[in-house]
């Protein structure tokens, strides 16, 4: 196992950073009258995910603590709201399949580092 030196080795900040994309092209496809709707509330969220984990390396335990409970926080945000994209239409089943895995993984990962930070 290597060492983390940064955030940017954290496998969960990684797969924050892909669902990030992800998001960013599943919401390309929505209708217009929601780009400042839905879409820009997805890919604001989707956002916090990785600059909350990022941000709480900054901080010494227990921020770092509190930084990546909001990014949990965040991240079950962004899935309510894949969830009523889909309900609305905006997002079709090989695109939510796609957040789906990614999003459990980033959830995943991020719950494993809150663990360790809580162990640790």
């Amino acid at each position: 196992m290597s060492d983390i030196i940064s955030y940017r080795d954290l496998r969960c900040w990684q797969k924050a950073m892909d669902l990030c994309e992800l998001v960013y092209i599943v919401t390309e496809k929505f209708p217009r009258q929601e780009q400042f709707g839905l879409a820009f509330h997805m890919r604001k969220t989707a956002v916090s995910v990785p600059s909350n984990i990022a941000e709480g390396t900054r901080h010494r335990t227990p921020g770092y603590i509190a930084r990546i409970v909001i990014a949990l926080g965040e991240h079950a945000e962004l899935e309510t709201q894949a969830m009523l994209g889909q309900r609305l239409g905006y997002i079709d089943e090989n695109d939510i399949a796609a957040f789906e895995a990614l999003s459990a993984s980033t959830g995943q990962l991020t719950h494993g580092l809150l663990r360790s930070l809580d162990n640790g």
